[in-house]
């Protein structure tokens, strides 16, 4: 048997993906010798031993929701927080953290609760899955485009025109992978876009993507010239946070209720564009 199917039988508290990244972190003994390959074959007469370091307790941090029932939460996210660890090793307090004792979907993942995410550096509404059934419900809506997403956002500059629809498609950029570029080889990417105020060094606009691509709406907002103020992947302007907000999301909860929830745009954002 492959070492991983056999910690993950075994020691079933972490999924075999999970455990696939403790072997190669070193975490899993054969025989007393520390094993990093997933695809090691056992022996019958291997002794296997783990030694996965212990979880740092997150049941005294909190975030602030805004609604709950027994399908979902939502949570107005603070800007800084991650929505889900990037591997299973990361101790660091995130939503799926939060979410985790609530809920029963990807429970033995890094993502429990997850079904859409917001950009460290991006604050405002993120809604949350308590089950499975309610995940696949959700899920469906922002597949389906049927989910109506409102962000806020301080850019540099002035964008042309008033008000405009950006159709542009978006594909991972090949010299820097963990960035994302407009590429006519890329999946379509639609985000419309209004001025609500300016004092024409900076303007602050509302966002309404139509699709849900990786740092949509911070690219879209750079190729016109105007990125995102504190965007420090795509622009230029440094500030104390990335001027990014989400600030509703209206979407039909599993009671087939439609609701629309919302945060309050940060003070700063106004304070960013007043003349």
């Amino acid at each position: 048997m492959r070492l991983d199917q056999y910690v993950a039988q075994f020691w079933p508290e972490y999924s075999r993906s999970t455990w696939q990244k403790y072997i190669e972190a070193g975490y899993v003994l054969v025989n007393s010798e520390v094993v990093t390959s997933t695809k090691y074959a056992l022996d019958e007469d291997d002794h296997v031993e783990v030694n996965v370091p212990e979880q740092t307790d997150f049941s005294n941090e909190s975030l602030p929701i805004i609604y709950e029932d027994d399908d979902v939460i939502v949570i107005n996210k603070p800007v800084g927080v991650l929505t889900h660890s990037k591997g299973a090793m990361n101790d660091e307090f995130t939503v799926a953290e939060f979410v985790r004792p609530k809920t029963a979907y990807h429970a033995a993942t890094n993502r429990p609760g997850i079904i859409h995410r917001l950009d460290r550096a991006t604050s405002g509404v993120i809604i949350c899955a308590k089950n499975d059934a309610s995940a696949s419900y959700l899920q469906r809506q922002f597949s389906d485009r049927k989910v109506k997403k409102t962000y806020m956002a301080v850019v540099s500059g002035v964008p042309k025109q008033e008000k405009a629809i950006i159709d542009l498609p978006i594909a991972r950029n090949p010299s820097a992978p963990s960035t994302f570029k407009v590429d006519a080889a890329g999946k379509p990417a639609e985000t419309s876009y209004e001025i609500i105020k300016s004092n024409g060094t900076r303007t602050l606009v509302k966002l309404m993507p139509r699709t849900g691509r990786t740092h949509q709406l911070r690219v879209h907002m750079a190729y016109l010239g105007t990125p995102i103020v504190g965007d420090i992947v795509y622009g230029s302007e440094k500030a104390s946070r990335m001027f990014l907000h989400a600030a509703s999301l209206e979407i039909t909860l599993p009671s087939r209720e439609r609701r629309t929830f919302e945060s309050p745009v940060p003070e700063e954002f106004q304070e960013a564009v007043k003349k």
